[in-house]
């Protein structure tokens, strides 16, 4: 087809030929309004953009569905249990009754290797010389700083005080079967098993427990997590049964994929202080939250902290991204040396609520006991010195009265209002000059 965007001529047919004749002649689309099957849909970028955002909205929507003052409280909550998976489903049909060529998820149609030249099995050296194994020392070791501190800070986050989990951690045992994993990945030439930190925490907060509301308006009460290990699993086997929906899953479209991404990444930034501290550049002071370290850490000083974590999040990034991404891991070790030279500019007070692992909530309670326990120290210490300051009175009326003594009136009055006219007489100028 030549300069037209309706597709009509083509060089082996006569110019009244529709776009399906041109088909089913096997012709050939040339121009810039053509692709390889046809002349290019004009809105599919922009539906794209639709179910892209959409499917954002949508899971928000849903997830916060369970807070809604509509249907019974089962209702509200399997539909927020299920948010993700309903908004793409919903999506999906969406796409297909639209109708709208948009580009699908790209699955193989056999259970097979993806290349044809290799088995089921790699060979650890293969056709490499033998020297290449003690060069590969050194990207191993920067690949294992790499993964043990993933594994460790999405264990740490996962595991924080604030969750209330009941059952104790094992650092060493997760650990320990990633490293086994990773073996039998690097055998069979899959991808490697590491920790992804938003899916975890994503799962975190699909488990938690909440209160019952009773009284109108009472906002629900985080109780802890529903520890177990059936979704856990489950999250698994379903994972490991999609190669065999292949004919199901060529219907999800990329943009909802990429919408649900967005979606997990913006909900699993609620309570990183981090992410807090970002919106607090934007924002008047009289409208900031109550946060601990706002009491104890001037502004200026919140900001210089934040400004340096945003400095080396820009660096690490443009460092994956760019060619240099082989000394990723060791620019996330040289962090521990940023934080160190972090001492001369803080305190270690400021730091101890800037840089901490205790949760904002538990700082905030402590902060409370000691300012009611100062309190308390405070008014018992006025009390003895009262009790103290009445005793040594006693003490001294004693010394100095007895029952004998006439008592004095006093010309030191209490109440101000109380006015004697004899002693305000006596004061004037014109009874002075009289008595002269």
């Amino acid at each position: 087809m030549r300069g037209f965007p309706a597709a009509r001529a083509l060089p082996l047919c006569p110019d009244a030929l529709f776009l399906q004749e041109c088909q089913y002649l096997h012709g050939e689309f040339q121009g810039p309004a053509c692709g390889r099957d046809g002349p290019y849909t004009p809105d599919v970028f922009f539906w794209c953009c639709i179910l892209f955002f959409a499917t954002f909205a949508l899971s928000s929507f849903l997830k916060k569905f369970k807070t809604s003052r509509y249907f019974p409280t089962g209702v509200r909550s399997t539909v927020s249990d299920f948010a993700v998976f309903l908004t793409i489903v919903i999506m999906v049909l969406l796409d297909f009754m639209v109708g709208i060529p948009s580009p699908k998820l790209h699955v193989p149609h056999t259970f097979k290797p993806t290349r044809d030249d290799r088995g089921w099995f790699i060979s650890p050296i293969g056709p490499n010389p033998w020297w290449t194994v003690l060069a590969a020392l050194v990207p191993a070791l920067l690949c294992t700083i790499l993964i043990f501190m993933d594994q460790q800070i999405t264990a740490v986050i996962v595991n924080r005080k604030e969750h209330k989990l009941k059952k104790g951690c094992g650092y060493h045992l997760d650990l320990f079967m990633v490293a086994v994993m990773l073996g039998v990945c690097s055998v069979m030439g899959l991808p490697w098993f590491v920790a992804a930190t938003v899916l975890s925490i994503t799962h975190v907060n699909s488990l938690k427990v909440e209160s019952d509301c009773s009284a109108p308006g009472e906002q629900p009460k985080f109780l802890g997590i529903r520890e177990q290990r059936v979704t856990g699993l489950l999250i698994f086997v379903l994972m490991g049964c999609s190669v065999f929906f292949t004919s199901v899953l060529k219907f999800i479209p990329m943009p909802v994929l990429y919408g649900v991404f967005l979606y997990m990444g913006v909900s699993s930034l609620s309570g990183i202080q981090f992410f807090d501290r970002l919106k607090l550049f934007w924002m008047p002071a009289k409208h900031q939250p109550d946060f601990i370290y706002l009491r104890h850490v001037p502004l200026r000083k919140v900001h210089f902290f934040t400004v340096i974590q945003l400095i080396c999040l820009v660096l690490l990034w443009t460092i994956k991204v760019s060619r240099a991404a082989i000394i990723f891991p060791m620019m996330v070790l040289a962090l521990v040396f940023v934080r160190k030279a972090m001492d001369f500019c803080f305190s270690k007070r400021e730091l101890s609520f800037l840089d901490d692992l205790m949760p904002e909530r538990k700082k905030k309670l402590d902060d409370a006991r000691n300012e009611a326990g100062e309190e308390e120290e405070e008014s018992q210490k006025a009390t003895e010195a009262a009790a103290a300051a009445a005793a040594s009175s006693v003490q001294l009326n004693v010394g100095k009265t007895s029952d004998l003594d006439i008592p004095k009136q006093s010309s030191d009055r209490t109440d101000p209002s109380e006015i004697i006219i004899l002693d305000e007489m006596s004061q004037t100028t014109a009874w002075k000059a009289e008595s002269l």
